[in-house]
């Protein structure tokens, strides 16, 4: 049916309503997710992050590069400093407030794209080690041993100095890190459906190659990707800080937080603000989509969804 039919509660069988089925689904997967609190919370808190990023030039009070000389160091407002520099300023005079905000949209930035390119090349090589099978299958599933071999920060340290450092190369060295888990549950999820009566059937009805594995069976692999697509934008953050904090990622004047880790170490006694807050903002945003990515997790499993 195309519609979910709501029956009176009375016992008739009068329709009170006719629900679209996508309609239905939407509500059912937010009844579930909406009950982990932890991941509405983080919800709540990666839209804020974002929007902050997005609207960076409209709230942030400052150019994240601006240098104020006269300012040099300045602690934030609650230890004695002023309003013009609420979270106060860095060792060349920066606030540091608007360089977290513009960080916000570098460091989600990277996640998306990470995610995004990730997702879209394991899609397309799991299907292809799941349907083609022999030759195609085994090379590409042995290059993804490979990779997952190697330490994640040593293989994207070994691509970035490959390649030279920047935010671009940095994006490229992150997604070559996390490819393979996108290839395996692709790959895990095609071969468990190609079994399905249904998958059989559109094979009988003559249904293409390219049309079977887009069309018919990539739906019903998404749930898994979508979970760990999402826990994915935190490892990327993580591991493009990391890069940054090496020196090896976004190049100075780029406020990206973990290269505002990287040029504030040194004060971390003199100045602890300049490297607690980038941290704190690292530590804030993995948490939260981390808890989102549980409760998606919930959410869409049915295994999983309380009674």
């Amino acid at each position: 049916m195309a519609d979910d039919q709501v029956i009176d509660p009375s016992g008739g069988a009068a329709l009170i309503e006719s629900v679209p089925a996508e309609l239905s689904s939407f509500r059912a997967f937010w009844n579930a997710f909406r009950e982990n609190r932890g991941a509405v919370l983080g919800l709540v808190v990666v839209v804020f992050i974002a929007l902050l990023g997005v609207f960076a030039p409209l709230v942030a009070p400052h150019s994240p590069i601006e240098q104020f000389r006269a300012h040099v160091q300045q602690p934030p407002v609650w230890a004695g400093g002023g309003w013009e520099f609420p979270f106060g300023t860095d060792a060349v005079g920066r606030d540091v407030l608007s360089r977290l905000i513009y960080g916000a949209r570098i460091s989600l930035g990277i996640g998306l794209s990470v995610m995004v390119v990730s997702v879209t090349v394991g899609i397309v090589l799991g299907l292809a080690s799941a349907f083609l099978r022999g030759l195609v299958e085994t090379v590409v599933m042995r290059i993804m041993d490979v990779i997952t071999a190697i330490p994640s920060l040593v293989l994207a340290i070994l691509v970035v100095a490959v390649l030279g450092p920047s935010l671009t190369n940095t994006i490229v060295a992150v997604t070559v890190v996390y490819l393979p888990r996108y290839v395996r549950i692709v790959r895990a999820a095609a071969l468990s459906e190609l079994s399905k009566e249904y998958v059989v059937a559109a094979r009988v009805a003559g249904v293409g190659r390219l049309r079977l594995m887009f069309v018919t069976v990539l739906p019903n692999c998404l749930a898994p990707l979508i979970v760990q697509a999402a826990l994915g934008i935190s490892d990327a953050i993580l591991e493009a800080a990391a890069l940054g904090f090496l020196g090896l990622g976004a190049q100075p004047p780029t406020p990206e937080w973990g290269a505002m880790l990287a040029d504030s170490r040194e004060f971390i006694r003199a100045a602890p603000w300049i490297v607690t807050l980038p941290g704190l903002a690292i530590l804030v945003t993995v948490v939260a989509i981390n808890l989102m990515g549980d409760g998606l997790r919930d959410a869409l499993d049915p295994k999983l969804r309380r009674s």
